[in-house]
């Protein structure tokens, strides 16, 4: 499973640590075998297991720093603000002034109401990164009754053209939670909040600030512009209140807490999609949850990481917490089946996508995950008519529905229905015309049925020029020269696929194909032994067991297909 950053942060910090205490605590006992455990769950990103283990190490060894702060991050994976808070205490009472015992003390302070201590943590030099202290320190400040004081820090912060759509969704915000909605809309407006429409809640601020103010159709038009018609229920339930002259209520922060709640999500948002950065979104969908339950779409994110993180069980208990009556709903439902998928429950989430798809019939991500679900359990048929709901769902196709056609044409294919698989992977590179998997596919489809031969090696040449890191899309190209006779052309890179892809069947045996068709037979048998070691297909395994037999012509001519010209005899081995 992949690791998310604090798994891997977590793990680093275990690793340097040695096997007793630092310098200030060498004396202490410690339980080595509670240790090691809390290490081998950290690694893993296993919170619950990495929660207990520590706990039973640091009774042995209290003020070991490096379990202090896995004990920390491991608690507020799994929610517990309040022990993370406790945990972290103890390192501040170590000196630490980290971003990890940070945000713990800075969420539970936050929790209690208490912005005075939380301005000492700041005026103490902790920190949790530069946009993190100046958000916190805006609401903090709004938090102790001086919002004038907040505004004008939110002002400057907007100013700042690396932080600027922060400060202006936040300002925003602000104005907003004390009624100032004129004042909200003029900073959405400015060119720093036309920035912030990155962000989805903002839009969704936005439109409720356009409604108190008493101008529906500028907020409708927003909505229009911002989501795909249809295809968003947050959107298409507050587009129906507009349209029917309802003035939506504020609801996105209201109070100095919500609105420290909104930092650690906007933050979270920001960073999910940076390399390297989802274990500390996790840590901060979980604060901005713990601050505030119904924050759907932070208990969304974290249920997500955590599946991919390798714990479906704890993700499927969060997504749980999502309300059944949010609209954000439908989406804890399709990760609920993800958590089942990776359970290894597969029927029983395409049970429950089966009874998403009717409940929402008008969709599109419903229907096309549901068809992801059917076709990796190789029910193409079902997938098909799956892809078939989600594409008569989009208007005007465009760039990014390149994927539904191409899976939709996957499944025509393995179901032997060529003529529509190859109009579905036309339309795809129709809409994107440099997806590797599409060229690929198409041109070794191609290959397999022994038609337009020309064309599928255009097609795999450009695959290769666009993905050259990739040992299958290689080992196509190969096979194209192969299949067209130019059997010292395919050599070089099949070789070269077989270094990429070491332990593939399919590939070591077309290795073992082309040594055969240019006379290095001894090599060939040498490939083809190797492919079977990998675990081939029985199909392929019995294929390649004749091979070894009888060679690959009477094996060919067995089969009908045509013979080989060999070339390079001289070579023979």
């Amino acid at each position: 499973m992949p690791r998310s950053r604090p798994a891997l942060a977590l793990g680093l910090i275990l690793a340097l640590a040695p096997l007793t205490a630092g310098a200030e605590t060498a004396s202490a006992p410690m339980n080595a075998g509670a240790y090691l455990a809390a290490r081998s769950a950290a690694s893993q990103g296993d919170y619950p297991a990495a929660t207990y283990w520590f706990a039973q190490a640091l009774k042995a060894d209290p003020g070991n720093v490096a379990m202090l702060e896995g004990a920390t991050i491991s608690a507020m994976g799994m929610g517990d603000f309040t022990a993370a808070a406790t945990y972290a205490r103890k390192l501040a009472e170590k000196g630490d002034k980290g971003q990890v015992g940070t945000l713990a003390l800075v969420t539970e302070a936050t929790k209690r109401g208490d912005y005075a201590a939380l301005q000492k943590l700041q005026a103490a030099g902790r920190t949790g990164g530069a946009l993190f202290d100046v958000l916190t320190a805006a609401w903090a400040t709004a938090g102790t009754g001086e919002m004038t004081d907040a505004i004008a820090a939110f002002e400057k912060i907007a100013k700042n053209p690396e932080q600027g759509l922060f400060g202006a969704y936040h300002q925003a915000l602000a104005l907003a939670s004390v009624g100032d909605f004129e004042g909200a809309d003029r900073v959405l407006a400015s060119d720093a909040g036309l920035e912030a429409r990155a962000l989805r809640r903002s839009v969704l601020a936005h439109v409720e600030i356009l409604s108190q103010l008493e101008r529906n159709d500028e907020a409708i038009a927003l909505l229009d512009e911002a989501f795909v018609p249809g295809q968003d229920p947050t959107a298409v339930g507050l587009r129906e209140r507009l349209s029917n002259g309802e003035t939506l209520p504020w609801t996105l922060v209201q109070t100095p807490e919500q609105g420290m709640a909104e930092v650690f999500y906007t933050l979270a948002t920001a960073l999910r999609g940076e390399e390297g950065g989802s274990g500390y979104s996790l840590l901060l969908s979980r604060a901005t949850a713990y601050l505030r339950p119904d924050h759907a779409e932070a208990l969304l994110t974290a249920a997500t990481l955590l599946n991919g993180d390798g714990q479906p069980t704890l993700a499927a208990e969060t997504y749980a917490q999502v309300p059944t009556t949010a609209p954000e709903h439908y989406l804890a439902e399709i990760g609920r089946a993800e958590t089942l998928v990776a359970a290894g429950k597969p029927d029983a989430a395409l049970e429950v996508m089966q009874s998403l798809a009717r409940a929402y019939p008008k969709l599109r991500s419903v229907h096309a995950t549901y068809g992801d679900m059917l076709r990796r359990e190789e029910k193409f048929e079902d997938a098909s008519k799956a892809y078939d709901a989600a594409i008569a769902l989009i208007p005007k196709p465009e760039a990014d529905d390149w994927r539904l056609f191409f899976s939709r044409g996957i499944c025509h294919e393995r179901q032997k229905r060529w003529s529509q698989a190859e109009a579905d992977m036309r339309k795809a590179l129709e809409l994107s015309p440099d997806q590797a998997q599409v060229l690929n596919y198409l041109g070794y489809s191609f290959l397999e049925l022994n038609k337009n031969l020309d064309e599928a090696l255009k097609l795999i040449e450009r695959a290769v020029e666009v993905q050259p890191d990739s040992g299958a899309i290689t080992d196509s190209l190969a096979w194209a020269y192969f299949r067209m006779g130019r059997y010292q052309d395919a050599v070089e890179p099949m070789e070269r696929a077989s270094m990429m892809e070491p332990v593939d069947p399919v590939v070591t045996d077309h290795l073992g194909d082309v040594y055969w068709a240019v006379g290095r037979k001894l090599e060939a048998q040498f490939q083809w032994r190797r492919a079977l070691s990998y675990d081939p297909e029985e199909k392929d395994a019995a294929r390649i067991r004749r091979k070894l037999e009888v060679g690959l012509d009477k094996v060919l001519a067995e089969e009908g297909a045509a013979p080989l010209e060999t070339r390079n005899a001289a070579n023979d081995n």
